[in-house]
């Protein structure tokens, strides 16, 4: 599939080159010939016989920014300067800080933010521990936790290379919900170990947001820690994206005119993504749900599963889906169905399959960067299209959801998160794009819409308010 150019591979090229002739024009037609744009292009410095140009071009990967910038250093009259990728400049010193909420000027602020001022505060919390959410940073505090194990598309690839994740998590924590969110990257893949050490350090947090944890290991450490502490504790690759989807899933059907609890879903992946949606696609109303993994369709009969494990997470899908007992492929089961919802692989759908599916169908391909199926050849008879990219139309991004739900979270001193929460916040999503706004291209609001936080914030703090009759 042909790749837009994109600012995440954005260099900054600095070039000399004649003062006169065609050089400057020659530039933006060797990167647009090379399969670039150019984004800027700016003098530095200036002189009779040379001017110094920065050149910023949008490429589609590392290898081919490469490859524009070689071409541009073989212009003839041209010299090649500094390269700056703009996307690693934006990550140096890491992108997150901590500052003082007051200044410390003198003697008088040393003694109450410090020492000994602070003691009758520490003395106060170890009287009445409550007032932690009141006296320190715990009431607006989340500890963004990873151990590097399924890290976006690229894997396991450790704590370390994690962190730039978790920073850029924390930084749309404080961007869209003005909560202080905390990097911590865990040194171990041991469950038991996670578990452990996240209990000793919640009592500094009042939420905690696993992120990039493998399946299945996911599904214990997030129920082992919900039944350990007495604050929320919310996976979001599972339950961000499973928000997300019911509430743009919600809009879909309001285009095409049918009722959740009428149409047949079938998905593909059965993962962490994959199950968290199915389980809030079913507290939702969806009574017909087929779901196929690598192997084909999930249903109680299958070879693989008729000794699993009741408490697996496939058999759980296995007793709790597919009742008309559909049983082959992904492709055999789509045919007729009204929603096909996509968190796997890329391209395990044509768009033959799409063709086959009922009157009115719904795709969401959210496999990223590569989808389930290319979304224009899915638009050319589905009548709605989700991905979760930003180069297409109505995109599936968990942003639009996890700052909201923490913030209303935080807002009700909330110990829990549960369902009626979710299915709350995946309401009032939905409901951010107004009837005379909703059309099969607008069917979720943009992540910089203003309404959006608040909106997710006010139903999920009512919907905690409600679960504690508060």
């Amino acid at each position: 599939m042909a790749t837009a150019p994109s600012v995440s591979y954005s260099m900054t090229v600095r070039l000399e080159l004649p003062a006169g002739g065609s050089s400057v024009s020659q530039i933006t037609t060797v990167v647009e010939s090379a399969g670039g744009h150019v984004t800027a292009l700016d003098v530095t410095a200036s002189g009779h016989e040379r001017l110094r140009i920065d050149v910023t071009i949008a490429a589609t990967s590392t290898d081919h920014a490469a490859a524009i910038v070689r071409q541009l250093g073989e212009i003839e009259g041209v010299s090649l300067g500094k390269v700056s990728d703009r996307t690693f400049l934006m990550h140096l010193g890491g992108k997150i800080e901590m500052s003082s909420k007051h200044p410390i000027r003198n003697r008088d602020d040393l003694s109450m933010i410090y020492t000994p001022g602070v003691a009758r505060v520490c003395t106060q919390i170890a009287e009445n521990p409550e007032d932690a959410r009141r006296l320190t940073i715990k009431r607006n505090s989340v500890a963004v936790v990873t151990d590097g194990s399924a890290v976006l598309g690229l894997g396991n690839i450790g704590p370390m290379a994690a962190l730039p994740v978790m920073e850029g998590k924390a930084a749309l924590f404080k961007r869209f919900a003005g909560i202080d969110a905390w990097p911590i990257c865990l040194d171990t893949q041991d469950t038991d170990a996670i578990v452990e050490i996240v209990k000793a350090m919640a009592p500094g947090f009042a939420g905690i947001n696993l992120e990039d944890i493998s399946a299945p290991r996911c599904f214990e450490i997030e129920e082992r820690l919900r039944e350990a502490l007495d604050i929320p504790v919310f996976h979001d690759d599972q339950h961000g994206t499973a928000i997300v989807v019911l509430a743009a899933l919600h809009n879909a059907l309001r285009v095409v005119g049918k009722d959740i609890g009428d149409v047949r879903v079938v998905m593909s992946g059965a993962g962490a993504a994959g199950t968290a949606i199915l389980k809030l696609l079913l507290a939702a109303g969806v009574k017909h749900a087929v779901v196929a993994d690598i192997h084909g369709v999930v249903h109680a009969e299958r070879a693989d599963l008729k000794d699993a494990d009741s408490g697996s997470a496939l058999r759980w899908i296995a007793d709790n889906t597919n009742p008309e007992g559909v049983t082959g492929t992904l492709k055999e089961a789509v045919v007729g169905a009204d929603v096909f919802i996509g968190v796997s692989a890329p391209n395990v759908l044509g768009g033959e399959d799409v063709a086959a599916m009922a009157d009115g169908a719904i795709v969401f391909a959210l496999a990223n960067p590569d989808p389930e199926i290319e979304p224009t050849v899915a638009r050319q008879t589905a009548a709605v299209v989700a991905t979760g990219r930003s180069d297409f139309p109505n995109q599936i991004n968990n942003v639009l959801v996890f700052p909201g739900v923490f913030r209303g979270l935080l807002d009700a001193h909330s110990r829990t998160v549960n369902d009626a929460m979710m299915l709350a916040a995946a309401r009032a999503l939905a409901d951010v794009v107004g009837e005379e706004e909703l059309n099969a291209n607008y069917i979720i609001p943009s992540v910089f819409n203003e309404k959006v936080s608040g909106a997710v914030a006010g139903a999920v703090r009512e919907a905690a308010r409600a679960a504690t009759g508060s």
